[in-house]
């Protein structure tokens, strides 16, 4: 029977609202507060895993893992801005000890949903302002636990709020057409609430709508996505450079049928191509895959008539991983391309080879000169000959064009050095 190597890592995964408990500064738990929450019901203690994490630790290894992807609450860490608490920081370390001490890899997620209040309040997932308060926290926790951690996920599911926007477009069509959405909510119901859950948000957050983490996501608010990705990854490289960083992405098994080709294709570039670009740099992808998703003419089709469903109402359907890693492999960047210079690599010898011909060529001409006017520096036919002159004009031409090339050799080592 074929078997895992022995580095291989087999492990369970986390979510630290979703099992801490009592996470009193998140954006989550001020929503779960609120008379008009979409929330079903608040965490609460959820099943209090900040204070049973020892148990949950030594049964993970009872079952034979050896890996625990767990989040580190940034609202517990950074409960204002600013200010990080001693008490949880040491609680985590805790928590990556505990790992240890049973055999498994800790493996570290920066984000999972929820976010500190004060962040929301600045704006969110929204705001310009996010990616460099990402960059801050992401730093701290480099610093803190750097020596003891060979991974760092930045952000779990990170195209999660482009997801929930195109679902939120799909109900708000089918709402208008038919007053009603599938699992039989009433459109004006529904609209009734708003203005109660909008005075909520604004005594919570100081606005209608706060931009959290699984708001519907703009086009502004994913590139805000991306720019807290990168910085965190250079503000974790800076502080533990043998760490390996990368994010998570939820990826369906996009599937198109006669016609809803082209529309595939838009949802698959929505979910993961245009991401590609600014994962080029990282170490690894986290690729989270639930179920697929038929694509037709006019967008995605219902689960099939007498499919299994999860308790998500999502199409019971393992086959979706394995082609999702097939297609993701593909088109990931391998070992090398860092930064997207995997296809410019075959330029760095010509950049070599014209920088040093033309310092040399540069050289060659100076020589040349000396040697028909003679060495002195003060030699008046070599002034002569250097002013203004052809011959001048040629060894500037090859100098520059090695300055040039140098400068660019330069900036390519030193991407390549991050």
């Amino acid at each position: 029977m074929a078997r895992f190597d022995e580095d291989f890592l087999l492990g369970a995964a986390t979510a630290a609202h979703q099992v801490e408990g009592n996470n009193t500064n998140s954006d989550n738990w001020a929503q779960e507060q609120m008379k008009h929450s979409s929330f079903a019901e608040p965490s609460g203690i959820a099943c209090d895993h900040y204070n049973r994490y020892a148990e949950d630790i030594a049964l993970m290894a009872k079952a034979g893992l050896n890996a625990y992807r767990f989040s580190i609450e940034w609202a517990r860490i950074e409960p204002e801005e600013g200010v990080f608490s001693e008490k949880e920081t040491q609680h985590y370390r805790d928590v990556i000890r505990c790992c240890k001490e049973n055999g498994l890899e800790p493996v570290v997620t920066l984000h999972h949903f929820t976010s500190p209040v004060w962040l929301i309040r600045k704006g969110g997932w929204e705001a310009d302002t996010t990616p460099a308060d990402f960059a801050r926290y992401a730093r701290y926790i480099a610093e803190q636990y750097g020596s003891e951690l060979h991974y760092i996920c930045t952000i779990n599911e990170a195209n999660m709020g482009i997801q929930i926007a195109a679902v939120a477009r799909q109900i708000f069509q089918q709402m208008v057409a038919a007053g009603k959405v599938q699992v039989g909510v009433n459109l004006e119901d529904l609209m009734k609430g708003n203005p109660l859950l909008a005075k909520e948000n604004l005594s919570a957050f100081g606005t209608e709508k706060p931009a959290t983490f699984v708001s519907p996501r703009t086009a502004h608010g994913d590139e805000i996505v991306m720019q807290a990705h990168a910085a965190a990854r250079q503000a974790i490289r800076e502080a533990a450079p043998h760490i390996k960083v990368g994010w998570t992405l939820s990826l369906h098994d996009v599937q198109a049928v006669p016609g809803g080709e082209e529309k595939a294709k838009e949802e698959w570039d929505q979910e993961f191509t245009h991401y590609l670009s600014v994962m080029a740099e990282d170490d690894f992808l986290g690729v989270q895959n639930y179920s697929r998703t038929i694509i037709g003419p006019d967008g995605s089709l219902p689960v099939p008539e007498g499919k299994e469903k999860t308790q998500m109402d999502y199409e019971y359907y393992p086959e979706g991983l394995a082609h999702v890693l097939r297609r993701v492999a593909k088109a990931e960047p391998r070992p090398g391309e860092r930064m997207g210079f995997g296809h410019f690599l075959s330029v760095i010898p010509i950049c070599l080879f014209l920088m040093y011909a033309g310092n040399i060529l540069g050289s060659l001409v100076t020589s040349l000169l000396h040697s028909l006017f003679g060495a002195s520096a003060a030699n008046p036919l070599l002034d002569f000959a250097m002013q203004d002159s052809l011959l001048l004009k040629i060894r500037n031409f090859f100098e520059k064009i090695g300055d040039f090339f140098e400068n660019l050799w330069d900036k390519i080592t030193a991407v390549f050095q991050k």
